[in-house]
């Protein structure tokens, strides 16, 4: 009989590093504007970030959350536009 080793996944941490050091301070992955933390790691081979808040942001403006949540796309084009 065969036995699987299954690893368990690192707590989700607020902050990458846990605190940020910016200054100033990155906003939180709650945040309205919690994609203006700063990049911590670019992978633009891969079409992806890693900013400080613990956020994966994507080049098509999506997000992972540092929950595992996705947020799509939004661009301002993707707004109706006034007539």
């Amino acid at each position: 009989m065969r036995t699987i080793k299954i690893e368990t996944p690192p707590p989700v941490m607020t902050h990458h590093c846990g605190g940020c050091t910016h200054q100033p301070v990155c906003p939180s992955a709650a945040a309205a504007d919690r994609e203006a933390a700063r990049i911590v790691a670019l992978h633009p081979e891969q079409g992806w970030s890693l900013l400080c808040n613990g956020l994966v942001q994507f080049d098509d403006t999506g997000v992972i959350l540092p929950d595992g949540r996705a947020v799509g796309p939004h661009r301002p084009t993707d707004s109706p536009s006034r007539g």
